[in-house]
């Protein structure tokens, strides 16, 4: 059986962690839950610990990026072989984890990205500058990857063993969910989108405001120019060379 752990970052989720704790253990009951306490000043380790979870605590606040990637470092020297990504904020439902962990379990993708527009009638509704940035990403996405990507600000992702390495050593700081689409492309990773319906955050008040989301939008943007003249990633390379012999 797979070793699995699921990896949530936190950042002042005092009102929210228990509860997705204790949801993420009732519908993965096999998985090892790991909370990134992205140095929080509020109760948010506390209440994870008491719900169950193994806290890593960090020092002061690395933003998402830092976050995840810890938990992804964790992971590789752990040596769990998938890991399933799921938000603090209590927005990504724990009754659709088997439809991420499936395909990764059954060869079928490296990654697995729950999008919650990959189907209709979710109740799910963004603002309308988010929604024209998702659709911007989107299209940006899909043309360096030359494939649809219909929710490229997804954090709702499971991964395998060969991604977790990946992810360990190259994980991108600021906009991880948009950027790492590229990069897995790049590195020969087959990345797969699974529909799922997500919640509105549960507790607590999102940092990104109107003019946040403009600002966010121009400089996610001009990231995804800046990444197509990066070199490849060693580790991409080498991730290459184990998938020579992979099967889309």
């Amino acid at each position: 059986m797979s070793r699995v752990m699921a990896l949530i970052p936190a950042y002042n989720e005092q009102e929210a962690i228990g509860k997705v704790v204790s949801d993420v253990k009732k519908h993965l009951p096999n998985a090892d839950v790991v909370v990134i306490n992205d140095g929080s000043s509020d109760l948010t380790a506390e209440r994870a610990r008491k719900c169950g979870a193994f806290v890593l605590d960090l020092p002061y606040n690395l933003g998402i990026g830092g976050a995840v990637q810890t938990g992804y470092i964790f992971a590789e020297e752990m040596g769990y072989d998938i890991a399933i990504r799921l938000d603090g904020d209590g927005q990504h439902d724990p009754m659709e984890a088997s439809k991420l962990l499936e395909p990764i379990e059954n060869g079928q993708a490296d990654v697995v990205i729950g999008s919650r527009y990959a189907k209709t009638g979710n109740g799910y509704k963004s603002s309308l500058i988010r929604f024209l940035g998702i659709k911007l990403f989107g299209a940006i996405i899909s043309c360096i990857v030359h494939r649809k990507i219909s929710d490229v600000t997804s954090g709702y992702q499971a991964v395998n063993r060969r991604v977790i390495e990946f992810y360990s050593h190259d994980y991108p700081s600021d906009y991880p969910e948009i950027e790492t689409i590229p990069l897995l492309h790049w590195a020969g990773f087959h990345a797969l989108e699974v529909p799922v319906s997500m919640k509105e955050r549960q507790a607590g008040n999102t940092s990104i405001t109107p003019i946040r989301s403009i600002y966010y939008v121009a400089k996610v943007t001009l990231a995804l120019f800046m990444g197509l003249m990066r070199k490849t990633p060693v580790q991409a390379e080498k991730s290459l060379e184990n998938l020579s012999g992979y099967r889309e």
